[in-house]
Parts: C-alpha cells; structure tokens; sequence
C-alpha cells in the first residue's frame, strides 16, 4: 500500500513593521494589535521592529537604513513576508517589496483577509468582495509580484488571484454588480425596518471593540447559539433576537461587527448597510473590554466610528464587561454614556442589573395608559399586549380596565380611535 502524502499549506512567517510619528508606547499598542490580528489570520509573528519618524516615508514607507536592517532579518529569521501597520499606497507597496525583495501586506489587507474568512452569509460575502477589490483595484500592479511568487497566504482569500489579475475594466464591472446587489439588500433590510417601526419594538444596537464579549453577551441574554472566541472579529454576520424582559416588555438585541484602530474605508463604505442598523436603533449598547489596559483608547475608536458612520442622538449605555478578569480597583467611567453598567458576560454576574436598566429605559420612553375598555374595543387591547407593558386587566360589568405602558406614537393612535368611537356614539 502505497504511503499517504500528506499536504499542508505553509504557515506565513512574518515581519511586523511600524513608523512612529508620535507616542511610541501607543505604536507599540498597535503594533501588538497587528501580532493579533496576523495569528486570526493564520500566520507567526517573528519579529516587531518601529522606526520612529517625523513623518512617514512617501516612497517606501520606512527610511533606507530600517529597509537594509530589515533585509537582514528576513535573512536569518526565514521571514517569508511583512506586514505594515498602516494602510499602504500602491507606490509604497511596489518600492518596498523590490527593496526588500518579499512579500509585503499591510494592515487594511490583514483585516480584509479576516474578514474574507469569516463572512458566512451571503451579504456578508458580498459586502467583503466589494471591500477588498476596491482595495486591490488601485493595487493591481504593486501586487502582481507577490501573487507570483506565492500561492497562498494572506491577501490571497475572497477574490483570489485570478480576480486580481483581471485588468480595471473587468475589477469596476464587478463592482458595480456588488453594488447592485447590496442595494437589493439594504431595500429588504429598509422593508424590514419599516415593519419593526409598525409594530413600535424598541432596537437595541451591540456596538464595540472588536472581542470585547458583543456576542457573548447576546448569547447570555437571549441564548443566540452564535459563535464567540476569545479572537479579533469572531464573528462577522449581524444577528438579531428578541429579547423578553421581566416586565413583559420586548426588545431587539442587534450584535453589528466589531470596531478596530485603523478600520479600512473600503471595509466602512462597504458595511455600511450593516452598521446603519446602530444608525435606526432606539438605544446603543456599547460593550467595554474593561479588563483590557488599553479600554480608553478603544472606546475612543468606537465613538470616533460612531461620528463618521453619523451615528448621533442616541442613549447610550456602555456596558463594561469582563469585570471578572478586571485586576485594578478603579471603577471605569465612560463621560459620554447615560448610563453605565459592570458585567461579566461569560459568568452572568451583573446581567440582572442590565436587564433591569433596560427595562427602566424602555418604561421611561412610554406613557402611562389607564382606561376602561368596553367589549367591543378588545382588540386594542392585544395590540397595547403586544407593543407595550401591559401591568393589569380587570374584567368589570362596562368593559376591561387596563393600566400599561405603551409607546408614544401607540398612545397617540389609541387616542384617535377613541376619539373616533366617541363621535359614533
């Protein structure tokens, strides 16, 4: 019997390279944020190095002696690739892969890679397509060289080489299919907005750093079954269920894609239609790593997202999670929240209070109905059931009385029927 070959795709073995033009402690963050961001990938990390800049270089990004120190080692590491911390122009991109003779990737590329791997649905397919060859498009040429000479890897999912070596023409035709077919998208997921507005469930939208326990917490609280790893961007397909709260109030969880430092363009102008779901929601959960050193930074990534996806006029309620693992004593305090929350996800402790902060939220946003029904008028009744709070029914000889807390804009339509019934009386 003839032996089995077995055949395994090599492991990339990279270099991580940052220009510092400011703090470098903060580079080195990011730099260690990169390190992570290769290993979701499926890569090794074998060495860090920073030069630090008054700027970065036009042409090839690092400066010519950090470029000959680099050479050498690739050299003696066995380097089969680098990766910059910033988003690299085309020019950047061709001079340093001929300088450094090696495969050169960049931090919007690993993203885009992550993502490619882990979109599942079909529109989260789409929307990682239209991203990446928006991307590769103004790249085709600087990139040519790596694609040649390695098979797979980083940069190489989604699309894959044949796509890239399409000439621009064909690249833009296929983008504007992707574009057709997001916007066939975003008019049914419209169409389902509209339909939730009718039927006044509040939405609640999971905003956050990427792994700071969104999908674990959406799993706690409505048993989504959906997958949550301790690793950057797990998941990527939004998710919406219903949640049940004790007060007989109902509320819509949506978990959205998670934020990081340098999020590409392509990525936000892509996900858009996804990220619109924080746009149209009635409160934002914004959900804090405080267990993580760097959680003021990350919660400023995520409301600077925030502003340039124009998300504004919302109640916030940043829920700090992962206090089980939080070793310092100091209490975190997020300035631009209305309310505030300690969680942990994973154990369930805190969730109570959560649960009962939303619901205080909820009943504050509705007005207080108390009125006798007759028979006749029951069906208004259901609907206050099954868009509000409803607190008591009393089956009298004249009617039902009813005490409950309902939406506004349900107050206000109960108010015409009523005025409507008096006047056929």
């Amino acid at each position: 019997m003839a032996d089995l070959i077995e055949i395994r795709e090599e492991q990339e073995r990279v270099i991580l390279i940052a220009a510092s033009t400011g703090e470098e402690s903060d580079t080195m963050a990011s730099l260690d944020e990169l390190e992570e961001l290769v290993k979701t990938a499926g890569a090794v990390t074998l060495a860090k190095t920073i030069q630090n800049r008054v700027q970065i270089h036009p042409g090839t990004y690092i400066g010519t002696g950090k470029i000959e120190e680099i050479r050498e080692q690739i050299a003696q590491l066995g380097a089969t690739g680098v990766v910059c911390d910033d988003e690299l122009s085309p020019a950047q991109l061709r001079n340093l892969e001929d300088a450094l003779e090696t495969k050169v990737m960049d931090r919007t590329m690993v993203i885009l890679d992550i993502f490619a791997a882990r979109a599942t649905t079909a529109e989260g397919k789409i929307q990682v397509e239209l991203a990446q060859l928006k991307y590769r498009a103004v790249r085709l040429v600087g990139m040519r060289n790596s694609l040649s000479r390695l098979g797979g890897g980083i940069g190489t999912r989604g699309p894959g080489e044949k796509k890239l070596e399409m000439d621009r023409r064909l690249i833009h035709e296929r983008i504007s299919v992707l574009k057709a077919e997001l916007e066939e998208v975003k008019r049914h997921r419209d169409l389902v907005r509209r339909q939730r507005e009718k039927s006044h469930t509040p939405v609640a939208a999971i905003v956050g750093y990427t792994n700071a326990g969104k999908s674990t917490l959406l799993n706690r609280l409505t048993d989504a079954g959906i997958l949550a790893e301790d690793k950057l961007f797990a998941t990527l397909d939004p998710t919406t269920r219903s949640l049940s709260l004790a007060g007989g109030q109902s509320i819509l969880l949506t978990d959205t894609v998670g934020f990081i430092r340098k999020l590409p363009h392509h990525l936000i102008e892509a996900f858009k239609s996804t990220l619109e779901e924080a746009k149209y929601s009635d409160i934002i959960l914004h959900v804090v790593d405080c267990s993580n050193p760097s959680m003021d930074m990350q919660m400023h990534v995520v409301y600077e997202t925030l502003r340039d996806l124009e998300i504004g006029d919302k109640t916030i309620v940043t829920v700090f999670n992962k206090i089980d693992r939080k070793r310092e004593e100091d209490i975190p305090r997020d300035l631009h929240a209305d309310y505030q929350v300690q969680i942990s996800a994973k154990t369930g402790q805190g969730v109570l209070e959560l649960l009962e902060l939303l619901e205080a939220i909820l009943r504050s946003r509705r007005v207080y109905l108390e009125r006798l029904f007759s028979y006749q008028e029951a069906g208004m009744i259901q609907m206050i059931r099954r868009s509000g709070e409803l607190i008591s029914e009393e089956y009298e000889a004249d009617g039902i009385r009813v005490r409950a807390y309902i939406p506004a804009e349900l107050f206000a339509g109960l108010m015409k029927q009523f005025r409507g019934t008096e006047k056929e009386k």
